[in-house]
């Protein structure tokens, strides 16, 4: 009988222990028996994936972190890679300023529809095969948008560009798979934190090609990085063993589309078009009545995209509802700083620094945040997830509040970045372990993928909520109408208020105790349906 290892923090369906008849203590060919006091649960199919070894082994798994991660990153840069040139993109496109943030709107659109839905793919077909599809998906995107000036050709590329977000959950669902415990945490927080490095260390970097050459260098980069990862993601990250049985759900994804795209596309234009105009309303009542249509329909069905049952557990629930506030405080920080860098010093209250120098100045924001995944490491596994949250939230209200009041110089506002980052980097970190300490094996990609979905959800109401807030507190400065201090400041109260409901709502998680999962043991032997029987030890 072969026999694997499956690492993993999630439950499973519980099933009858084997049979006492044959030999003593267990069924010729079954898989051992639970010792005394344990549990036993069915686990995900345990059939390895075609060219994947269900063993795993240690010199097998030695570059997946750094290779995943670096995917995660490249994806990420996709958020910030225009912020350089957001100003210039009406003249750049030959449009309107109300037309030219379709090309920012598109990506979020996209990103939003592909997290929980490549997810499911993953968990279904094979999460290192979706990962490539998504990479390979975003490349193709940025050389469309390399290679245009056409408004609706570049937000066609961008919206491809969009659909490479689905890399994260299928990394986190990759390191679950074939890690051992010992390197699961850190990795899973590195590569959760990702979506936050990637966007922190685009902004220098895209200042600085845009300053320097054609902006479409832009693309050609987001490419290359698409390129080398896949390239690094073939030579060293295995194929995952395991596979969620059923089939996909096809209605549902199209369903959670439709209702993603009503939901969001007012959320991001409503300013625009205004909050109460008959567009943005009519979007929001089409959001509830689709959406609500979609979740009957994935109550009725044995294999849904999204299982809903499971997105109602109290630790998924408040998870991912806690993700919205983290989401929304990451994203208020990259709208402030960069303006408040950039402002002339004429205004009173600019800093009249460079873009490359505004883009160094918030970089530590990302670098921050990559670093801190060991310390979350060290620090889940004494006290748990939820306590690295809660310091996590804890460590970014400090990092506002003390913004209220240092904004006044560029090294104030390095500071400001490192310590949110700092904050930001151990709440990501812990969001992945707390949705897959509840959730079935099988399940991984797609809860992963919906809790990603949260986050974006959360920068979505930031960029949607602060863009209205520093709008109408805008000051005049000469011919035109610039941000103002006060509304810099609302932005950061706005951005404290969400962390202090994040942790309102993590301090209701159950406590480490209660939501630790141990290390299941799976057997995949040759029995007749090749399911592995796993025990859990309490």
């Amino acid at each position: 009988m072969r026999r694997f290892t499956v690492h993993t923090l999630g439950g499973g369906r519980r099933v009858p222990p084997p049979s006492s008849s044959g030999a003593p203590g267990r069924t010729p060919g079954a898989p051992p028996r639970p010792p005394p006091g344990g549990r036993t649960y069915a686990a995900v199919d345990s059939r390895p994936a075609p060219g994947a070894s269900a063993d795993a082994p240690e010199h097998r798994t030695r570059g997946v972190v750094p290779v995943l991660a670096f995917a995660g990153i490249a994806v990420a840069v996709m958020q910030t890679l225009l912020v350089p040139v957001i100003k210039d993109l009406p003249a750049l496109l030959t449009t309107s300023a109300a037309d030219a943030t379709w090309v920012l709107t598109a990506t979020l659109l996209a990103g939003a529809v592909a997290t929980p839905i490549m997810g499911r793919l993953g968990d279904l077909y094979g999460k290192r095969r979706m990962l490539l599809a998504s990479l390979a998906v975003m490349v193709a995107g940025s050389l469309v948008c390399g290679f245009t000036d056409d408004l609706v050709v570049m937000i066609v590329g961008r919206a491809l560009q969009g659909f490479g977000m689905g890399a994260i959950p299928l990394g986190i669902g990759i390191m679950r798979d074939l890690l051992p415990p010992r390197r699961l945490g850190s990795a899973m927080g590195l590569m959760s934190s990702s979506i936050g490095v990637g966007g922190g260390l685009a902004l220098p970097a895209a200042a600085l090609i845009a300053q320097h050459a054609d902006w479409h260098a832009l693309f050609f980069t987001a490419a290359g990085l698409g390129a080398l990862s896949m390239l690094l993601t073939v030579l060293v990250v295995p194929e995952s063993p395991l596979r969620a049985p059923g089939r996909f759900d096809r209605l549902g994804a199209l369903g959670l589309s439709a209702g993603l795209v009503l939901l969001l596309l007012p959320v991001t234009k409503g300013g625009d078009w205004g909050w109460a105009s008959t567009t943005t309303l009519g979007l929001f009542g089409g959001a509830v009545l689709v959406l609500g249509l979609w979740g009957v329909w994935e109550l009725r069905i044995p294999a849904p995209l999204v299982d809903l049952r499971t997105t109602a557990r109290r630790e998924v629930l408040l998870t991912n509802l806690a993700s919205i506030m983290v989401g929304v405080a990451f994203y208020a920080i990259t709208l402030v700083l960069p303006q408040l860098l950039q402002l002339p010093r004429s205004t009173g209250h600019g800093l009249g620094m460079s873009m490359v120098v505004a883009g160094l100045c918030v970089a530590p924001l990302g670098v921050t945040m990559m670093f801190v995944a060991p310390l979350y490491a060290r620090i889940s596994a004494r006290r748990g997830p939820k306590v690295s949250l809660m310091l996590g939230l804890l460590i970014i209200a400090a990092g506002y509040g003390a913004g209220l009041w240092m904004m006044s110089a560029a090294w104030q506002t390095v500071v400001i970045s490192v310590v949110v980052g700092a904050g930001i980097g151990l709440a990501y970190s812990s969001l992945p372990t707390l949705i897959m300490g509840a959730v079935d094996p099988s399940e991984t990609g797609a809860a992963n993928g919906l809790n990603t979905l949260m986050r974006s959800i959360g920068t979505s109401v930031s960029s949607a909520v602060i863009g209205m807030v520093l709008a109408h507190t805008s000051v005049r400065a000469g011919t035109v109408e610039v941000p103002s201090m006060q509304g810099f400041r609302i932005a950061f109260l706005i951005a404290t208020a969400a962390v202090l409901v994040g942790l309102a709502l993590a301090s209701f998680l159950p406590s480490r105790d209660r939501t630790k999962r141990p290390v299941l043991l799976a057997s995949g032997g040759d029995t007749p349906d090749r399911q592995a029987a796993v025990t859990v030890r309490p």
